[in-house]
């Protein structure tokens, strides 16, 4: 399959071939959800917990009498009914929200989402993604700069996803505070991540890297 490469500057300088077993992929929907679905469910930490009466302190004492007062009965001053009483069907920590994923459909998920984002003209090959220095203000007109020459609308909302061949400080450093922009090892990537951004930017060593 046959990509444009783009510069620093956004003009096309070039052309790349990539493999079709991961940019040309038939969509597959029921694929793709049950994966992002899990990948979003294994983040979840699971620690939210409310305290039921039998968790809540005091209470051990019948608050009055069963009868005779004129109020309605109670046996604890912890009852739901009660306020700092203990939580009606509340959030345990003991939950498990854990969905196992196989690795070869979190692969194949991952690669369908190329393949559409392929088809869809929203995955850029750059000759070089080497940013200078490690300067927020850099990486901001970098960006600008591609924008304005390949007329992509890269600086708003969730606009671009970088993927980087390697581990690269710089790029990370220079990135990470862009609120349209992040920053990931292509290695690292899977296929939920890969939907949040409208656009993914890859030197070629990455997109060829996914062959492996």
């Amino acid at each position: 399959m046959e990509f444009p490469v783009y510069n620093k500057d956004g003009k096309e300088v070039g052309k790349a071939s990539l493999s079709d077993a991961v940019f040309g992929l038939k969509w597959n929907s029921d694929l793709v959800h049950q994966v992002v679905i899990g990948q979003a469910a294994n983040q979840r930490q699971g620690t939210a917990h409310a305290k039921g009466r039998s968790e809540v302190r005091g209470g051990g004492r019948k608050p009055w009498k069963q009868k005779g007062t004129g109020r309605a009965r109670h046996g604890s001053i912890r009852s739901p009914l009660w306020k700092g009483g203990g939580v009606t069907h509340g959030p345990l920590a003991e939950k498990n929200y854990e969905k196992k994923i196989n690795r070869r459909m979190a692969k194949k998920a991952l690669f369908t989402v190329l393949s559409q984002k392929a088809r869809e003209n929203e995955i850029l090959i750059l000759d070089d993604l080497s940013i200078p220095e490690a300067k927020t203000k850099r990486a901001a007109e970098f960006f600008s700069n591609f924008a304005n020459a390949s007329r992509k609308k890269i600086l708003k909302g969730n606009g671009v996803l970088v993927l980087t061949h390697g581990k690269d400080d710089v790029a990370y450093r220079a990135i990470r505070n862009l609120p349209y922009a992040a920053v990931s090892e292509a290695r690292n990537i899977n296929a939920r991540a890969a939907l949040e951004y409208t656009y993914i930017f890859m030197p070629r060593a990455a997109a060829e890297a996914f062959k492996k």
